[in-house]
């Protein structure tokens, strides 16, 4: 894709994200977290989110003045450009605050409206994925796809709860009472970006999750299709409500999760 310097872009990226990695890592299991709820108790910001947002938002404002921000915790800062990035500064917080390694750093990059960088760094695995648009997907330099899995039967897959899980009975256990039965395994990783992530390079064969935001799967997307999976929204009025998996087997699984709320 003919985008004005995409390397820079995507080296900016992945640097500024190792950056926020290693703050998250200073803060890890420490007793300085200062944990706030938001929505409820279970939507929750830490001082390493705000510590990793401002990181990555006053780099690109001193890089890239007028190129347009949506982050998690900032909101959108309303500018007109080409270029848009999207930031989760900590995917996986409740994780995080809880001393448990799976959370990461995703930024995605769009210009004109297309996602054209992905990049999602776990800080404590040391896992770097990273795609752009029609140059496949990465992790620490090697490139990744999907299992190639073909019956659920033989499928791990993940899932997550949506954060409205205490006031309303669309809570996703429907489709977790269908799907349980079918496949080998189910894991709950609880970093939006790292199971998308864990799909394309074929560590999991299956994810879906209602109620996510844009920041949680924008970079994960482009790195889950560059390496060859497939994703699908599977509602319109839960926010994104996103599937993904291997190829052969995104029908089978798709088919058993609810297009419509529980009555």
């Amino acid at each position: 894709m003919n985008v004005p310097d995409i390397d820079t872009l995507l080296n900016h990226a992945t640097e500024w994200a190792r950056e926020a990695g290693l703050v998250q890592l200073e803060y890890f299991r420490s007793n300085n977290l200062n944990i706030e709820s938001k929505f409820n108790d279970s939507d929750i910001v830490t001082a390493a989110d705000k510590a990793s947002e401002r990181i990555i938002i006053d780099h690109i404002h001193h890089t890239y003045p007028h190129h347009a921000i949506l982050s998690e915790e900032m909101g959108n800062n309303a500018i007109e450009s080409n270029y848009r990035w999207i930031i989760d500064p900590l995917d996986g917080t409740t994780n995080f605050s809880n001393g448990l390694p799976l959370f990461s750093v995703s930024i995605a990059i769009e210009y004109q409206g297309e996602t054209i960088i992905g990049v999602v760094y776990a800080p404590y695995l040391n896992e770097m994925f990273y795609a752009t648009k029609g140059g496949g997907a990465w992790l620490n330099g090697s490139a990744i796809k999907p299992s190639g899995k073909d019956r659920l039967a033989y499928a791990v897959v993940t899932t997550g709860f949506p954060i409205d899980k205490d006031r309303t009975t669309d809570n996703n256990l429907d489709n977790v009472s269908r799907v349980l039965p079918l496949v080998r395994g189910m894991r709950r990783l609880g970093s939006a970006a790292i199971d998308l992530c864990y799909v394309a390079a074929g560590f999991l064969d299956g994810y879906w999750e209602m109620n996510l935001h844009e920041w949680d799967v924008a970079a994960g997307r482009l790195i889950l299709e560059e390496a060859g999976g497939r994703y699908d929204t599977f509602r319109n009025d839960r926010n994104v409500s996103a599937v993904a998996s291997t190829p052969l087997i995104f029908d089978q699984l798709f088919s058993l999760l609810s297009d419509k709320p529980l009555s």
